[in-house]
């Protein structure tokens, strides 16, 4: 990977994901869909493109992208799904494709997954599969989709027996994350995002989290400046970790801090919205953590400091996650049982050995993680 190079003027970080003939720009800075269709026209086969989006982000950004691609020449169609975590299944995956084909997309057609980490997945595993492989380029308006979902290439929907089980690995041509896109969140959606932030400090990079305790409350409160740095160092640790393995057969698997508990809180809530996806995962990094106290690897000071600086800016660290009944531990392992990263019959887990020192470990006892969680429960 490319160091970022800083453009002064327009104050664009460009950094580069390094997968040979596959590899792509990541562009982060503010103002990018209303310039991008300047900064896609060089990657388009031809000039012309479908946006996919949701109801939600067309509203507020559909039409600043539009005028952008008439600006650089660019014919496009759109298409416009339900908002929210329902609309990744398999109904609406083939009323996507239906509506592609019925726009007559060629080989030739580029996809534009204009939105959060919903419509990135979607649109990209349709552009996996429509023609068989259709270049896509990811705009992510969500801090959760800037720093983790719109970079490294995969792509997915859920399924009745959990999440992101269909899916495939489909590098986009190019991401363009507009940090302007950020001041439109609610604050539980960009709270969401942050627990992605943090996970790249928890994984590597302890300097990182020690930067985002000291500066994670104003980069919350709407610093421009902090957002920026803050994605931009978050996309390059990705960007690293996926050219080094691409399709997760090695350390790509750090980047599941938190995500296997995360996971199996999200399939007890029902995808309906009531937990999203980084709230999840911020409760599923302290449970790691937690996990990785009891089996003496970690010290409890540092599983402290990932409880504290989560709740301090109002993220969910444990079982109220799911309500006031909490959760049933048993059901939770059943969901990990169905996680796709399950290998030989055991359930996968990135555990620590301390702040920026995680690991993964394929041998834990569930009845380990199963007292933790009941621990965990009656607190």
């Amino acid at each position: 990977m490319k160091p970022a190079a800083t453009t002064s003027a327009d104050k664009v970080e460009t950094l580069r994901v390094e997968l040979g003939e596959r590899g792509y720009d990541i562009l982060v800075g503010a103002d990018l869909i209303a310039r991008a269709g300047q900064h896609m026209k060089p990657v388009l086969p031809r000039p012309r493109v479908v946006v996919i989006t949701d109801e939600t982000v067309a509203k507020l950004h559909l039409t600043a992208l539009t005028a952008s691609l008439d600006e650089a020449g660019i014919a496009h169609g759109k298409i416009v799904l339900p908002a929210g975590e329902a609309t990744k299944d398999f109904a609406h995956l083939e009323r996507l494709i239906e509506e592609l084909l019925a726009q007559r997309v060629e080989r030739s057609t580029m996809l534009v997954a204009l939105g959060g980490g919903v419509i990135g997945d979607i649109a990209g595993f349709a552009a996996s599969i429509v023609l068989r492989g259709l270049d896509f380029v990811q705009i992510p308006t969500t801090l959760l989709a800037q720093v983790d979902s719109a970079v490294g290439g995969k792509t997915a929907i859920n399924t009745k027996r959990g999440k992101n089980l269909v899916g495939a690995f489909h590098q986009p041509r190019l991401v363009l994350a507009d940090t302007g896109a950020l001041s439109t969140l609610p604050k539980r959606e960009l709270l969401a995002g942050y627990a992605e932030v943090v996970k790249y400090g928890l994984i590597d990079d302890a300097p990182f989290f020690a930067w985002l305790e000291e500066n994670g409350p104003a980069l919350i409160a709407g610093d421009a400046t902090l957002r920026r740095h803050a994605v931009a160092r978050s996309c390059a640790a990705k960007a690293r970790i996926v050219a080094m393995d691409e399709r997760e057969t090695g350390p790509r698997a750090l980047l599941n801090l938190g995500h296997t508990f995360g996971h199996a809180l999200e399939a007890e809530a029902g995808y309906g919205g009531s937990v999203l996806h980084g709230e999840a995962v911020a409760a599923g990094m302290v449970m790691a953590f937690d996990l990785s106290v009891r089996l003496g690897l970690c010290p409890a000071e540092d599983a402290a400091r990932v409880r504290r600086h989560l709740a301090s800016v109002g993220l969910p660290t444990g079982a109220q996650i799911l309500g006031p009944a909490g959760w049933n531990a048993d059901r939770l392992i059943g969901h990990m049982r169905q996680d796709k990263k399950v290998k030989d019959g055991r359930v996968t887990f990135i555990l620590a050995r301390g702040i920026g020192k995680s690991f993964i470990a394929h041998d834990v006892e569930l009845d380990e993680v199963r007292r933790m969680l009941d621990a965990a429960a009656a607190a």
